[in-house]
């Protein structure tokens, strides 16, 4: 993915630095084009491979989004602990006072 975001490259081009076969790395590349992170296009006989940022930018949204509804609920919860603790505190205070 790092290496396609760089521009549009060949099936082969894309395997060339791997240890493994061109069939494996097809495999692979497979896997990403159903998951729709990357595009292939063909010109004559070879096949172009490039990213699909769409996706990742629906995560990522997601992803703001959650964190967003989280990070209101954590505040939230650490006023309300807070607080407890503030009147725990006080009537701790007015139970040594009373003795």
């Amino acid at each position: 993915m790092q290496r396609l975001s760089r521009g549009e490259l060949r099936v082969t081009t894309l395997a060339k630095p791997f240890a493994m076969s061109l069939n494996a790395v097809s495999k692979h590349v497979r896997v990403l084009e159903r998951a729709r992170l990357v595009r292939r296009r063909r010109a004559g006989r070879e096949h172009l491979l490039s990213v699909n940022p769409e996706p990742l930018d629906a995560a990522a949204s997601w992803i703001s989004a959650q964190r967003a509804i989280w990070t209101t609920r954590l505040d939230t919860l650490e006023a309300i602990l807070r607080t407890e603790d503030r009147l725990s505190a006080k009537t701790r205070r007015r139970g040594r006072l009373s003795r």
